[in-house]
């Protein structure tokens, strides 16, 4: 129980501060590189989705945050279970970080709208007095800004064996071109974890 909550609430905290730090500091698309050409933090928001995928319309951002506080919740009663059958400590660190990486994001979308003023391309946003912000409950957007672009080939320079459609609308080929961000990253090692070691430690 110790190690779990120990993980949930590291990443949420990390996960947090990192977005306060670039929602408070960076204009939209604004980005520093961390690591020469190959990490920038890099920002952007999203409706909900991972790795920067979009979720059209309001009612659909709306049924989005539902469905997800319903997944969260389903994840914390398995968690739970988990624990009490004293299942092994991967098992229980692996769905402790979906579980945290779920609930980070779920925190931008109920609250950021109600507690931030809206990003622009030209400047930062500013905390607002509760309920004063750019959107309504559950209607926040997702902060993201990992951003590793390991190769980047501009399609003029590229070798013939390439596929043409690989290459973005800016005429290159990037990877890894989705920005994301640490609840993203929670999620998709602990999912890469519980499929690759625990996938029988489910069978209930």
């Amino acid at each position: 129980m110790k190690k779990s909550a120990f993980v949930i609430l590291l990443v949420l905290l990390l996960d947090q501060v990192l977005k306060f730090y670039i929602k408070l500091t960076f204009p939209l698309g604004g980005n520093v590189p961390v690591i020469g050409h190959w990490f920038y933090l890099y920002f952007t928001e999203n409706n909900g989705m991972a790795f920067g995928m979009q979720f059209a319309g309001s009612w659909g951002k709306l049924a989005l945050s539902i469905f997800r506080i319903i997944a969260i919740s389903g994840i914390a009663v398995l968690l739970y279970f988990l624990i009490r059958r004293k299942n092994s400590t991967g098992l229980v660190i692996s769905m402790s970080l979906i579980f945290a990486g779920a609930v980070g994001n779920i925190i931008d979308s109920a609250f950021y709208g109600l507690i931030f003023s809206q990003s622009t391309f030209h400047a930062a946003a500013t905390l607002v007095p509760f309920g004063h912000g750019y959107a309504g409950f559950l209607h926040g957007k997702v902060v993201d800004m990992l951003y590793f672009p390991l190769i980047d080939i501009a399609q003029s320079h590229a070798p013939a064996w390439i596929p043409g459609f690989l290459f973005g609308p800016d005429g290159h080929l990037v990877f890894f071109r989705p920005i994301f961000n640490i609840s993203d990253a929670s999620i998709t090692i602990g999912v890469f974890w519980l499929l690759l070691f625990h996938r029988k430690s489910l069978r209930f």
